[in-house]
Order: C-alpha cells, then sequence, then structure tokens
C-alpha cells in the first residue's frame, strides 16, 4: 500500500529505510467508498490525503445550489483544504469520492513531529506545493484565456485518460461549463 507513495516521494527526494519506517509509522491507510465523504463543507479540514488510487473530487455548492468542481485528485496526487486545516476554519469546500479510492491519510496533528524526524519531508511538500499553485495558476490563465471548446480540447489532449475516467457532469462543473454545453462540444468532435 505505501509503495506508491514512496515511488513518489522519491521523485523529489531520497529516503533511507529507516525514515521509510518512521513515515509509514506516522501514516494510516483507508478505502473509501465511492460517493463517500472525506470531509464536508463547514467541517475542519484535519489531514492531507494522498490517493494511492481512485478519484477524488473538491467541490463548493454554489448559492443556487450548483456544485462547482475545483479539484479532481487521482492515482499519486494529494488533495486537502490547506486554509481549513492551517488555519483550523470551517472548509468552504466538500472532499468526496468519485470512485472507490485507496488513500493515505497525514494527520495535521502529527504533521510537524514528522517532519522533525523526517525534515527531508517539507522540502517534498514544497515542492508539490509549487507544482499544484503552478497548476492553479494555469488553470486560471486558461478559465479567463481559453474559451468552453478551448479549454475542453487542451484538458482532453493533457490528460485523455482522465476525461474518459470522470463523469461527464462533473468534467463540464470543472471545466466551467453546463454539461449540455459539453455534450454539444464531444458531438461536433466527430
Amino acid at each position: 500500500m505505501f509503495t506508491p507513495l514512496f515511488n513518489h516521494l522519491k521523485k523529489y527526494i531520497s529516503l533511507t529505510t529507516d525514515e521509510e519506517e518512521i513515515i509509514k509509522s506516522y501514516l494510516q491507510v483507508s478505502t473509501v467508498a465511492n460517493k463517500e465523504y472525506i470531509l464536508q463543507q463547514g467541517q475542519v479540514c484535519q489531514a492531507n490525503y494522498f490517493i494511492v488510487n481512485g478519484c477524488i473530487r473538491k467541490y463548493f455548492t454554489t448559492e443556487q445550489g450548483t456544485e462547482q468542481i475545483i479539484q479532481f485528485a487521482i492515482d499519486n496526487w494529494w488533495i486537502t483544504d490547506y486554509t481549513s486545516m492551517d488555519f483550523q476554519q470551517p472548509s468552504l469546500y466538500t472532499i468526496q469520492a468519485v470512485e472507490e479510492s485507496e488513500i493515505i491519510i497525514l494527520k495535521k496533528s502529527i504533521e510537524e513531529e514528522l517532519f522533525q524526524r523526517v525534515p527531508v519531508l517539507e522540502r517534498y511538500f514544497r515542492i508539490i506545493l509549487q507544482r499544484a499553485f503552478a497548476a492553479s495558476l494555469n488553470r486560471i490563465h486558461y478559465i479567463y484565456s481559453l474559451s468552453g471548446e478551448e479549454r475542453y480540447r487542451h484538458f482532453n489532449n493533457a490528460f485523455p485518460d482522465f476525461v474518459q475516467r470522470v463523469p461527464q457532469y462533473m468534467l463540464a462543473s470543472y471545466l466551467g461549463f453546463t454539461p449540455e454545453f459539453l455534450s454539444k462540444i464531444r458531438a461536433r468532435k466527430g
């Protein structure tokens, strides 16, 4: 279960066998059922979640009652609500499984102790957060600079397997348009 996480860590940092054992002792493993909530809007986020396999989404509900997806996490990605977790305030977001998923949980309450025992993990999370921040900026840029069809084409080219894996209404929400608009785009493809 820990192999995918350690393979991911080793892309960015070097770990000794002892450090791997220390890390394992701080983590929890869980299976999340399809549609099961990891975090609900209004709760305080208590952990960071590494997806071993599966698919998780993060969304908020608008005043009109629509779900606006802002993030997906699939195999070897992390997901959390850093604002809620770091400031211990109610989350604006819901985190929910899109399919049955195996996850590894790093609780906020033990994070500092783990970083003191394995300091190189701070470097890893810095790199991961820098990349996540860059991806968020790119997404914002695409939302403002590309048409809906161009956003779909770009996303489809960048993540073709992902487009087939996620329900189309969720993909439409993530890309910022209605499922009907997505259907029209997909119909024009052929």
